[in-house]
């Protein structure tokens, strides 16, 4: 029996950050604190706050005993989202990542998350893009000496290929496109250049299109289902995560960091848009409709490897598209920034 979706936002952020067993496992195996570079996105306050949970499962806070820290740092223009961070038990800090003087005066941890980054308007703000994803990497990888490293990546450093292909591989050349993906080449590559020179563990987070209900491919299909719009199948295939699964992943995935670094696609196992969307419409009592497409070359991840090095069981396809099918009904808070799952030209 599928579990009962989030009723509402707080139900929703619970889910979103609540630690499994092997995030517990993973921390507890590594020392130190824990500092989130970037932590004011979509994604970034709900891992924040899981693995301030998983660290008080650990060792719960005692009187004065010391407590491993979570610290999380961002320009936090959400005033509201940065108050309940701290009232969660993280640390915040607020900095402009970009700013290369904002780094003296950075905490430093032994385990470091970097999700500095921006897609969405790239295509309108290259210099805003490469600023971000390339430039405040070469600021931030300096930081990171003596720290091991999860660097967020994303799947569309990738070239496309054919659904028989069974998706990219970590290994595959790197030849994504438009300035949002070339600029992500950048950041990986700025990142592995100092882990090479200062000998730090690092991962590549290579991350495929995670889905929180307020947005995602799943949520977007719903919305269109839901409007009586029809479904885009410029794009037939792709990768889904549960947000909640790609936050477990990236909290272990700091004990995975290696030297030399390591690249790891983290995202589920490939599924036809047709099959989420006969899914959501069953869900809602809608007959879908596409608009249809021939093109076979497609952007999708191999994920062999993370199950390889951090095997999981995520969240049922099934009920992710259930909650997503129920959170659209139900006019639940949306965040109002498409994927573009279906945009094929690079230009987010």
């Amino acid at each position: 029996m599928n579990e009962a979706a989030p009723r509402d936002q707080i139900e929703l952020e619970e889910r979103l950050s609540r630690p499994d067993d092997a995030t517990r496992s993973a921390l507890a195996a590594i020392d130190g604190d824990v500092l989130i570079l970037g932590a004011g996105g979509k994604m970034g306050p709900t891992l924040a706050r899981m693995a301030r949970r998983a660290l008080d499962d650990i060792a719960p806070p005692r009187a004065g005993a010391s407590v491993r820290r979570v610290i999380a740092v961002s320009r936090f223009s959400n005033e509201k989202q940065a108050i309940q961070l701290a009232d969660s038990g993280v640390e915040i800090v607020r900095a402009d990542l970009a700013d290369p003087t904002c780094y003296q005066s950075l905490p430093k941890a032994p385990n470091v998350i970097w999700m500095v980054g921006q897609k969405f308007g790239s295509s309108g703000d290259p210099v805003g893009t490469w600023a971000h994803n390339v430039s405040a990497a070469v600021y931030g990888a300096d930081h990171c000496a003596h720290s091991r490293v999860v660097c967020f990546s994303s799947g569309n450093v990738y070239g496309r290929t054919a659904l028989e292909s069974g998706g990219s591989l970590e290994n595959d050349e790197l030849s994504g496109a438009g300035e949002y993906a070339s600029s992500c080449i950048g950041r990986e590559r700025m990142f592995e250049a100092a882990a090479r020179r200062l000998k730090f563990p690092l991962l590549l987070y290579r991350l495929f299109y995670a889905c929180d209900l307020r947005y995602g491919v799943v949520t977007d299909i719903a919305l269109r289902i839901f409007r009586g719009e029809p479904v885009s199948l410029l794009t037939r295939a792709v990768n889904v995560i549960w947000q909640g699964d790609a936050n477990n992943l990236a909290l272990r995935s700091l004990n995975s960091a290696t030297i030399p670094g390591v690249a790891v696609n983290v995202t589920g196992k490939i599924v036809l848009v047709k099959t989420i969307a006969e899914r959501i419409a069953q869900r809602l009592e809608r007959e879908p409709t596409y608009v249809e497409d021939t093109r076979g070359d497609l952007l999708l991840a191999n994920t062999d490897r993370v199950q390889n090095i951090m095997p999981y069981n995520g969240l049922a396809l099934e009920t992710l598209c259930d909650w997503a099918a129920d959170w659209v009904h139900s006019g639940s808070e949306l965040l109002n920034k498409p994927t573009k799952y279906d945009v094929r030209d690079g230009k987010f």
